[in-house]
């Protein structure tokens, strides 16, 4: 199952983070989710349909989750606006540096082939503390291809109108799976493999 579109991770002053995935191209259309972990490690998954809610709870870990509106705006490319009550995520991003332009280079078919996610996998958990694929739940089997990456300059959070904090690294990592997003808020351009079997419940 294929995935194209954006993930931002950002960490907060309070102590929790969050992971936004944007997905313009999935299997069920367009659509976008936010995971949240708290400072205490409660995991949450906010998803707009039960269907995309079951799939990504299925290959992932959370401790509740809850099926509500997700709505993301994006003005002048760099500025996204996401609302999934109860939180409210705004932030900005900067051009990109050399991570993103290496990734950049790289051609669209070989940056999301198997062998090369493989090689890059340690590299990328040593210098970005995120890996190219893992095991996830019910067997599944998860593939990032990373195809650009913007720094996250400046970002604010609130839950149910409460300020988290200022925008800070991604620390502790998240663990909704077998990896996390890079620790320097980033927005990563991606494509996802999900290996599923044909019952759709393991690889």
């Amino acid at each position: 199952m294929r995935f194209d579109g954006w993930i931002a991770g950002v960490g907060t002053a309070s102590g929790t983070r969050v992971v936004l995935g944007h997905w313009p191209g999935s299997p069920f259309g367009p659509f976008s989710d936010l995971m949240v972990e708290e400072a205490d490690g409660h995991r949450l998954l906010l998803a707009p349909s039960r269907e995309t809610a079951d799939f990504v709870a299925g290959t992932y870990l959370f401790d509740e989750v809850r099926v509500v509106p997700v709505r993301v705006r994006i003005t002048g490319r760099r500025h996204w606006t996401v609302s999934a009550p109860p939180l409210d995520l705004r932030f900005s991003t900067g051009r990109r540096a050399l991570p993103g332009l290496a990734l950049r280079a790289v051609p669209g078919r070989v940056a999301t082939s198997p062998g090369w996610l493989a090689l890059w996998d340690r590299p990328a958990r040593l210098l970005l503390g995120a890996g190219t694929h893992g095991g996830v739940r019910s067997g599944r089997h998860q593939w990032y291809g990373a195809r650009d990456l913007h720094p996250v300059v400046s970002a604010t959070v609130a839950r149910e109108g409460r300020d988290l904090g200022a925008l800070a690294p991604v620390e502790p990592p998240v663990r909704f799976g077998s990896g996390s997003t890079p620790r320097r808020p980033s927005l990563v351009r991606i494509t996802t493999h999900v290996a599923v079997a044909r019952d759709g419940s393991s690889a």
